[in-house]
């Protein structure tokens, strides 16, 4: 089963994943996807407020903030990582629970990037915002870096998320029950 969607202007069939026994999700993977990642991007930033640095959690959000920078002309964008890297020093890190991924998960971020992000504006990067958990954890990691978050961009809100006045987002993705139906937001 796929779930159609008009995203930026790009058709897609996006598979359906059961996550249990009644709820099912649209899988919205850009990896490989240039044309889908290049014009997220560009309406992504019409939507964007003012800001200094992008951040996105490691993996999905990595191509969409990275081409927001790119036609932006920025050098620099932050990647909270799932694991810290040998290269990275004095490492903190906040906890998250996603629901696309089973089990306690961490985010990583090391001296360097905080000394980077301290008082400026960040905005937090996304691909799918569902239950809203990894954007708590990457606004955690910014606090806890002195960086001032200054708004929430993803390309998709799916489900209740789309009732959230904080972020914005290009299309909705809504959720669907065991049969395959899309459930009302």
């Amino acid at each position: 089963m796929f779930y159609p969607i008009d995203i930026a202007g790009v058709k897609r069939n996006l598979p359906l994943c059961r996550l249990n026994d009644d709820l099912q999700i649209a899988a919205f993977v850009v990896f490989g996807d240039a044309e889908l990642t290049v014009a997220c991007a560009q309406e992504l930033l019409k939507i964007a407020p003012d800001y200094d640095y992008l951040i996105t959690a490691e993996a999905k959000g990595i191509p969409i903030a990275h081409e927001i920078a790119r036609q932006n002309g920025e050098e620099k964008y932050f990647v909270a990582r799932k694991k810290p890297k040998l290269y990275m020093t004095e490492v903190f890190d906040v906890t998250v629970q996603s629901i696309t991924t089973e089990g306690e998960q961490h985010l990583f971020l090391d001296k360097a990037d905080a000394d980077l992000m301290r008082g400026k504006r960040i905005l937090l990067v996304d691909d799918v915002i569902s239950t809203g958990k990894s954007l708590e954890a990457l606004e955690a990691l910014v606090d806890k870096a002195g960086g001032i978050v200054c708004g929430r961009i993803c390309v998709l809100a799916e489900g209740d998320a789309t009732k959230r006045t904080d972020i914005k987002y290009l299309a909705p993705l809504p959720l669907f029950d065991s049969e395959g139906n899309a459930l009302s937001f």
